[in-house]
């Protein structure tokens, strides 16, 4: 999977923000993308302050934040390496995706992938629980859920060193749902001492994988109320000039789908891509009024700035600038509503090429990185919108 040369981004200095940020959504399978992305950053010596993700990107965010620079994409690979371990059957469907022409015969490898994923899990990652949820004694975490994910936490336990996440070389934070209060809960270095059940927390997608116990309550996978941590970076983090990394696995835009298996496909990008522009559209009004505030404060006389209007409004008021740097994964059109699933290993080196030459050609554009001039200090990038 080495880059072409002409790929490569370009080293970079430290980019003109108080704060560098990587936001990492969930998406399953379709991670490798981010890590495709960050290894691109890391080439380019854009090194994030703090990483946030949700599910799967909760998981890359741990491997990154608990591993020292150099080691960082090595510990990626060796995570997407692992759990894209085709068992002996499945050898035959990534031949085949290996030597397919035309979009029906990849499709038909995918869904060949899928399948087994469904059948036999992902290695170090999850495996169906035998017998099923259906015989398994009601009132134990077994009766909850089609798959054990044990694995997972010796996965993760192997690979990143949690006394170096909990250190603050880096801020980490991972969303989760409180299953009895149905409350959105971060856990972030700055409260909370974070564990491998934390990261697993994260991505505890119900039915399939079980709730998460941490300290008597359990939680699951943050993508059920939010599947992208930017509100809880941009509106709930210390206000400072920011340059965030937003990388999504659903891209919010598509076509009109022409096929039931388009609609279910259709529906998860909708569903798992809404609250970015939802979140996105109410930052920037925030930041509206934030530099109108500063505006106005700055022009009031030293009379008015004695007063507990002034200082409620002062509080709320700042000049900072804000850079989102969106980095969407465009699905290929035969790849089906099981995407987020299907855990062969040719689509994992499809993917990650595809994050890594995405973030390449963002770095090489002169505009990516650019500190914000317009009014309200908010302005996003898309390399995609250049095409």
């Amino acid at each position: 999977m080495a880059p072409d040369m002409r790929q490569r981004p370009p080293v970079l200095a430290r980019p003109p923000y108080e704060s560098v940020v990587l936001l990492l959504q969930g998406g399953g399978a379709l991670g490798a993308y981010q890590a495709g992305v960050y290894e691109a950053l890391a080439e380019a010596e854009v090194h994030p302050d703090w990483i946030a993700g949700i599910s799967i990107g909760a998981i890359n965010s741990a491997i990154i934040a608990g591993n020292a620079p150099k080691e960082r994409v090595a510990k990626l690979r060796a995570f997407w390496e692992l759990v894209t371990t085709s068992p002996p059957w499945d050898l035959f469907s990534d031949h085949v995706a290996r030597l397919a022409r035309g979009n029906d015969a990849r499709f038909l490898a995918n869904q060949m992938s899928a399948t087994t994923t469904l059948m036999a899990g992902a290695t170090g990652f999850f495996a169906p629980r035998l017998p099923g949820p259906w015989h398994q004694p009601r009132g134990t975490i077994d009766a909850t859920s089609y798959y054990d994910t044990s694995a997972l936490k010796a996965t993760l336990e192997g690979l990143v060193d949690f006394d170096r996440i909990n250190s603050g070389a880096m801020r980490y934070s991972s969303g989760a749902v409180n299953v009895r209060s149905g409350n959105f809960v971060y856990f972030d270095t700055t409260k909370h001492r974070i564990r491998a059940e934390h990261v697993i927390a994260s991505g505890s997608l119900p039915p399939g994988f079980p709730a998460t116990e941490i300290d008597g309550e359990h939680y699951w996978d943050g993508g059920l109320v939010s599947n992208t941590p930017l509100q809880w970076v941009l509106q709930f983090g210390p206000r400072r000039d920011t340059l965030a990394f937003q990388v999504d696995l659903w891209a919010a835009h598509g076509d009109f789908p022409q096929s039931i298996s388009e609609v279910a496909t259709r529906q998860k990008e909708i569903l798992y891509s809404s609250r970015t522009r939802e979140n996105t559209d109410r930052f920037r009004n925030t930041q509206h009024l934030r530099h109108a505030f500063a505006k106005l404060c700055d022009q009031l006389p030293d009379s008015l700035r004695q007063t507990p209007e002034y200082e409620t409004l002062s509080a709320l008021a700042d000049h900072k600038v804000y850079r989102i740097v969106e980095l969407i994964y465009h699905a290929r059109h035969y790849e089906g509503d099981n995407k987020d699933y299907e855990f062969s290993r040719f689509s994992m080196e499809e993917h990650w090429r595809s994050g890594y030459i995405d973030a390449s050609r963002t770095l090489r554009h002169p505009d990516a990185l650019a500190r914000p001039t317009d009014a309200d200090g908010l302005a996003l990038f898309d390399i995609h919108h250049f095409d």
